[in-house]
C-alpha cells in the first residue's frame, strides 16, 4: 500500500488542493490508514499523508467539509488539528 492513492484523474481546471495537519502519525501504517478513510470521501481524488511532516496533502473536486475530513481522521485513530 502506497501513502498516495489516485481514485480518478484530477483535472487542472476544478481541483482544489489543501493541506491538513494531523496528529499521531508515525510511520508508513499511518499514512495508508489516513489516506484509505480520506479517499472514501466523496470528490476526493488524491491524497497525499506525510507521517514525517504530519501533513496530509488532499485534492478534491470542490472544496471539503473539514468535518467529513475530521470524521475520516478520527475514524483511522487520529486527530485533526486542523489545515496545515
Amino acid at each position: 500500500m502506497t501513502a498516495e492513492t489516485k481514485i480518478e484523474s484530477e483535472t487542472a481546471t476544478d481541483a482544489v488542493t489543501t493541506v491538513y495537519a494531523v496528529t499521531g502519525m508515525t510511520c508508513g501504517h499511518c499514512e495508508g490508514a489516513v489516506t484509505d478513510e480520506i479517499s472514501a470521501l466523496s470528490g476526493v481524488t488524491s491524497v497525499k499523508a506525510e507521517a514525517s511532516t504530519g501533513r496530509v496533502t488532499v485534492i478534491s473536486q470542490a472544496p471539503l467539509d473539514e468535518s467529513a475530513v475530521r470524521a475520516a481522521v478520527d475514524e483511522a485513530g487520529y486527530e485533526l488539528a486542523g489545515q496545515a
